[in-house]
């Protein structure tokens, strides 16, 4: 038995020392984590063509596009987990004497101001992408006031990013602007680059990184099930040499097995009790009342006769509401359904000293269903429901 026992030792010391060896080569480091969510601010210059011929000529910066020398455009939004983004631009530019703009050659400075929205969606989401190189597509709508027209317009941008680390970049993009019921407004191609800094930042693994993570967590579970597997094998060994050499011993241990045995038969009757009264569902509510429809009323009497079945069950009863309505509405009204549902059972012949209710209103919905969030009326329906719990077996 000694000898058994060295070589388990053995083989604990030398099992561990290779799992950490491996674990070491997958530590997760900065090139596994990414930026996930940030807000953004933008400052930097934007180039107007607005000569009626953007598609023959979309590269004449001499003729056709007008910049202004210092920083002309403000920008700030909000980058979301999920690869969607919101922004806020202000823009302004000055249409120069002598450029072409509706194919006719200025012979004045005209002011050029732009205030614009945007939605986009980063690329990266579909392929994975990299840290520094960000290409984005999306929409939005504006108010442009150019070559002495104002005109809303709807926007199509398409850009990308590059970021030098998780605070700074460069955002290079361009927007086509398309001048919503205003005959006298032309259509025209907004080009911009802008220094970016990101602040309230949230980080987050990469796919790759996700990937090492996962296989991390694994190693770490195989490493556990050896040791334990190794060590529960050392204690049983140990345990039945107890077992030979004391009587003592023995006897307790066949006591604490009739008393685990009686146990888990005591447990198993709880967990089939609990099984059963899940099985017969819960009671639902129709909108904004608290009566019981002829299913409900089913559901109880199914549960009242288990109840009777087995006199020495307790239940804590729970109703709610969906998030629809004021929050202090919706107390009132899981209240009012607690108490009818509660009140049905004692109809039905079970004793009020064995039920116990309590009403949360919209406190504890089933779903992601909130405030502000659009469901189907089947995802708010699954929220008005009553429950049941058992306190006493």
């Amino acid at each position: 038995m000694k000898n058994h026992t060295i070589f388990v030792m053995v083989m604990i010391f030398l099992a561990t020392p290779k799992i950490f060896s491996q674990e070491e080569d997958l530590q997760l480091t900065s090139k596994d984590s990414i930026v996930k969510s940030s807000w953004v601010i933008g400052i930097g210059f934007n180039a107007v063509d607005d000569s009626g011929d953007m598609l023959n000529q979309l590269l004449d910066v001499s003729d056709e596009w007008n910049i202004v020398p210092f920083p002309s455009r403000l920008n700030i939004g909000r980058n979301f987990s999920n690869g969607m983004s919101v922004e806020a631009i202000a823009s302004y530019n000055k249409y120069k004497s002598g450029k072409v703009v509706d194919n006719i050659v200025l012979s004045e400075d005209i002011d050029y101001y732009a205030i614009d929205t945007r939605v986009t969606y980063a690329l990266n989401k579909i392929w994975g992408g990299s840290k520094w190189f960000d290409p984005y597509m999306g929409a939005g709508i504006g108010y442009t006031d150019a070559n002495n027209h104002g005109r809303s317009t709807m926007n199509g941008i398409i850009g990308v990013k590059t970021w030098f680390s998780d605070r700074f970049g460069l955002d290079f993009n361009s927007t086509g602007k398309w001048a919503m019921n205003t005959e006298k407004a032309s259509n025209h191609i907004q080009h911009a680059v802008s220094g970016l800094y990101r602040f309230n930042v949230k980080k987050g693994l990469t796919r790759k990184g996700e990937k090492k993570l996962a296989l991390i967590q694994e190693m770490e579970k195989e490493q556990q099930r050896v040791q334990d597997s190794l060590a529960n094998e050392l204690r049983i060994k140990e345990e039945a040499t107890l077992a030979q050499r004391l009587a003592k011993e023995k006897e307790k241990a066949r006591l604490a097995a009739i008393e685990k045995a009686r146990i888990d038969a005591e447990n198993q009757r709880k967990q089939q009790l609990e099984n059963s009264i899940k099985e017969l569902g819960l009671v639902y509510f129709g909108f904004n009342s608290s009566y019981l429809n002829k299913n409900s009323k089913s559901v109880l009497g199914l549960l009242a006769n288990l109840l009777k079945e087995k006199p020495s069950v307790h239940l804590k009863i729970t109703s709610h509401t969906d998030s629809r309505g004021a929050s202090d509405y919706n107390k009132w009204l899981s209240e009012r359904r607690v108490e009818r549902t509660k009140n049905y059972l004692m109809s039905i012949g079970i004793s009020e000293n064995r039920l116990v209710a309590e009403a949360f209103g919209e406190e504890q919905l089933t779903n992601e269903c909130g405030d502000g969030v659009r469901c189907s009326a089947e995802k708010h329906r699954k929220n008005r429901r009553s429950e049941f719990e058992v306190t006493e077996y």
